[in-house]
Formats: structure tokens, C-alpha cells, sequence
């Protein structure tokens, strides 16, 4: 599908961004990707690993000015938006901000997805959304009911939109491994409860979710990557066995377990081998056959949270990912 095509990625300087593209190149080798974003020192350093590679585009331009997303998504099949403002605590004090580009930017890129003739759309969710307790959640899960509905929105257009949402992504940058890596020879290390439990997933593993939703999507469909748990002060004890774990409370916003499909969602909730995926309430969109293909419903009160999860990472898995990931961790 996306072979010989033009991508344009939002936000694509972050971390899913800069795994994304070079896999998306390696596995697809489309004709074009776009990387869309505000920071032009990031997109100076990432324009170093591509250097030559006629494939790669830079754009400057902000989700918040649709007229430059116009013009960047000409010509332009598929679009994965990975920009938000997503650090819990800068949301929280700086909430008009926050809404600009995580509501009225998804709205822009609707628009301008739909009426330039973009193909298909994927936009990236976050455990967050579901039963939201902070400002970040609440937009987040504000975009992703604007994504669903943008199919409805769409109307004879052809434009299709879906979103997928994960957890915790091991390593990225601003994240709880490589923020424990940073600090492990001070001898203490931080907990905010030594109940909280986080899903583990890489980036790779995100990438392929969107391919995923790519391949399989009809529209409004929210895939939920099966992925593993993991206790915080476990994750604390891998990476830095001798070091004193100090009890200093959860932060406002923080949640003590990540949840990505609550109770509510399980009456539009279906299972597959390697995910979930939460189908729309509008319409009749639930009950279609093709966006249900051979998924099996979840049982009613059905929650996936890190707390209930059936698929723990083990000790000794994660010290293996850390050992096989150590030059990148937090470095993207």
C-alpha cells in the first residue's frame, strides 16, 4: 500500500518520527516522505541521517496554521499525525496551548486532509485518552473522537481516517528510562507510588501498529496494541540494582495504572491475535462486518489496563532490550 507513495508525517521530528521514517523506507520505499514540524533545529539534526536520500522532504509549519498544511499536503496519499503537546505538567499550566494544537490542530489537519484528497489518515492516541484525569488526555481523547467522526465529516470525499493508541514507549526521549539512566549514580532514584504499574512497548512495535492500521482499516477503528506491563520499581531495580528507591508521591495528572480501553469501550471492543481494536459508536460502524472481520468480541466490564494485564516483561527481558538499545535510548 504504501509502496511508491508520498507520506507526510506530522510532528516527525519526535520520537516515533524519527523510527518511523528510516523503517517506512527501509520495508515500503515510498516515493516521497514529508516531515512536517515547528522545531527547525530538529529537523536540522534529523536531515543528517538522510542526507542524499532524495525520498526525504522537510517542512516547517505548525498543525495550529491550516493554510500551511494546505500547501504541504499536496499531492500527498497518506498522513500519519504524530504532533501534540503531550508532557502532562506543561499542558496543565499552559492549557490554551494545549488545545491549540491538540484539538484545533486535528481539526486543521481534517480539513485539509479531506479537501486536498489524502487517502487514508492515522493518528496517534495515547493510554491517556481512556478515562482521561489531565488536560493532555482529555484533547487527546477530544482528537481521537474528531478522528472517528472525520469519516462521517469526510462524506463522498474518499478520505479515511483511524487512530491507534499504546502506553509508555521504552526509551524515548523524556520517558521514565532513560530519565532513571540519568540520575542512577546519585544512589536514589525517584518513585511516585510503589503500586504503578506501565505498559512496555518499543517503537518498532508502534511503527508496525500503524502499517497495520494502514493495511486493515475501513475508517474510525481504534487499534490497541497488545503489549506488556511492567511494575515502575521493578523497571527502577533494572536499571539501577544498587540504587534506593524514594516513596515521593504521584503527581498531579499522574495516574497509579495506564489504561488504553476502559469499560465503557468494551461494548464496541473486538480482539485479535496481536491487538484490540475499539469500533466507533456512531452510525451503525459497530456492528460492520468489515471493520469487525474475524475479531472476537470482549466480555461486557472488559478493561485493559497495566494493573489486569495477562503479559508481564520480566526482569531480565528488559535488561536485554536496554543492553540491545543502549546508543538510543533517549537520544530520540
Amino acid at each position: 500500500m504504501l509502496k511508491n507513495s508520498t507520506i507526510l508525517i506530522t510532528g516527525g521530528t519526535g520520537s516515533f518520527g524519527n523510527t518511523f521514517v528510516p523503517m517506512t523506507l527501509e520495508k515500503y520505499n515510498p516515493k516521497k516522505i514529508i516531515i512536517f514540524s515547528r522545531d527547525e533545529m530538529k529537523q536540522w539534526e534529523m536531515a543528517k541521517k538522510f542526507v542524499g536520500d532524495e525520498r526525504i522532504r522537510f517542512f516547517i509549519g505548525d498543525v495550529r496554521d491550516k493554510p500551511r498544511l494546505d500547501r504541504a499536503l499536496d499531492g500527498v496519499d497518506y498522513v500519519v499525525h504524530a504532533a501534540a503537546t503531550k508532557i502532562v505538567p506543561t499542558a496543565e499550566y499552559n492549557p490554551f496551548e494545549c488545545v491549540k494544537t491538540n484539538v484545533m490542530g486535528a481539526m486543521n489537519l481534517i480539513d485539509a486532509c479531506i479537501d486536498k484528497g489524502v487517502k487514508k489518515v492515522v493518528a496517534l492516541s495515547t493510554d491517556k485518552a481512556s478515562s482521561p484525569i489531565n488536560l493532555y488526555g482529555a484533547t487527546k481523547l477530544a482528537s481521537d473522537k474528531l478522528f472517528v467522526a472525520g469519516n462521517s465529516y469526510a462524506g463522498g470525499h474518499g478520505t479515511t481516517f483511524s487512530v491507534v493508541r499504546y502506553g509508555n514507549v521504552m526509551g524515548s526521549r523524556g520517558s521514565v528510562i532513560p530519565f532513571f539512566m540519568s540520575i542512577k549514580d546519585k544512589g536514589q532514584l525517584p518513585i511516585t507510588d510503589e503500586r504503578m504499574t506501565r505498559f512496555m512497548i518499543s517503537l518498532e512495535q508502534g511503527v508496525d501498529l500503524v502499517w497495520h492500521a494502514f493495511q486493515d482499516m475501513e475508517g474510525g477503528e481504534i487499534y490497541v496494541k497488545k503489549i506488556p506491563s511492567m511494575k515502575v520499581t521493578d523497571l527502577a531495580k533494572v536499571v539501577a540494582p544498587s540504587a534506593e528507591l524514594k516513596m515521593v508521591g504521584i503527581r498531579p495528572g499522574e495516574k497509579l495504572h495506564e489504561q488504553m480501553i476502559s469499560q465503557e469501550d468494551a461494548y464496541y471492543t473486538y480482539e485479535y491475535p496481536e491487538h484490540f481494536k475499539i469500533l466507533p459508536t456512531i452510525n451503525d460502524w459497530a456492528t460492520c462486518a468489515n471493520r469487525i472481520k474475524d475479531g472476537k468480541k470482549v466480555p461486557e466490564g472488559f478493561v485493559y489496563s497495566s494493573d489486569n494485564n495477562t503479559e508481564w516483561m520480566s526482569n531480565e527481558e528488559l535488561k536485554t532490550w536496554i543492553d540491545n538499545n543502549i546508543e538510543k535510548i533517549g537520544s530520540i
